[in-house]
């Protein structure tokens, strides 16, 4: 079986309802991806660090329980873990207040092995920070070199636009390294000034990487290879209760659907409406599964009806 591997931070999130807190739970996207993943059933492991307090002891017992390893997770003593409030208004979108410092890579870290055709997803700030380099270059490399299909998740923050112009060199970076980049409208309007994601694959990813995913919400999903572009219709949401986690549980549901569809490093590039289709559809069926909570991931129940599926 193929191993999946997410890289990125974790932070505490604290979600909050017309003022009052409503829930708290473990997070950060590429966490909360690989959470989904773990409770999906796929072989997977996470590359990051926390803090060696109660917060960061809960977070590394959390990805065990949820079966996703933890050989290549720092506990380090005297950081602290990060903290994040999540204001939802009355449609479940959140606004967010972050307490954490600035990501950095340690000295000493176990590199994975990664094979052909396993699948690293990786992306954000910490994808990009100047800490952070040191480890995630290298893990890249390793990956690629490796055959590994890399996905990468832009999710790049209006709180970082001051940021913009020393990032992109490690953006630029990233999205060579890709196999597949995703990003949202949202992302695109602060980086760009664009939403119209045609516009944004001609201009700013096909000299870089040849495929890329736009997602607008509960909007258009817009897929762009060299030589064609697909748009798909996200599923209407009558019920969210918190869309804390959503785009982070597209990017679960397409990697699973990689997976279980048996597509390859190699096929990517060649397929065709009904392929895509179905990956969109596993995508967004994890979206909308996470967006009927206030969990960042999808539900255990969820997750046994796909393990059911697939036996």
């Amino acid at each position: 079986m193929r191993t999946v591997t997410a890289m990125g931070e974790t932070i505490m999130d604290i979600l909050f309802r017309q003022g009052q807190p409503v829930a708290a739970v473990p997070g950060g996207s590429s966490f909360n991806s690989i959470i989904s993943i773990g409770r999906s059933g796929l072989p997977c492991r996470f590359i990051g660090y926390t803090g060696h307090d109660r917060v960061g002891l809960d977070t590394q017992a959390f990805l065990s329980k949820n079966g996703v390893s933890i050989d290549s997770f720092e506990v380090r003593e005297g950081e602290r873990s990060a903290i994040s409030l999540a204001y939802l208004d009355e449609n479940g979108d959140a606004t967010y207040q972050f307490y954490k410092d600035t990501p950095k890579a340690h000295k000493e870290w176990l590199m994975p092995e990664f094979h052909r055709d396993d699948v690293l997803l990786f992306g954000s700030y910490y994808a990009v920070c100047e800490g952070m380099r040191p480890q995630v270059a290298p893990t890249l490399r390793a990956a690629r070199e490796a055959g590994a299909i890399l996905y990468y998740d832009l999710n790049f923050r209006r709180s970082h636009a001051h940021e913009l112009e020393a990032l992109l060199p490690a953006i630029h970076q990233n999205f060579r390294e890709s196999t597949l980049v995703r990003g949202s409208a949202d992302d695109f309007e602060v980086m760009y000034q664009l939403r119209d994601a045609r516009r944004i694959y001609e201009e700013h990813i096909s000299k870089y990487c040849p495929l890329f995913i736009c997602t607008a919400g509960g909007g258009t999903i817009t897929i762009c290879t060299p030589t064609s572009a697909f748009d798909f219709e996200a599923p209407r949401l009558p019920n969210v209760v918190s869309t804390v986690g959503a785009g982070d549980n597209f990017n679960a549901g397409f990697i699973y659907g990689l997976v279980r569809l048996g597509i390859t490093r190699q096929q990517l590039p060649t397929l065709d409406r009904d392929q895509w289709q179905r990956l969109v559809h596993y995508a967004t069926a994890f979206a909308s599964e996470a967006c009927q909570s206030t969990d960042n991931f999808v539900s255990k129940t969820f997750a046994l009806n796909l393990l059911d599926q697939n036996t």
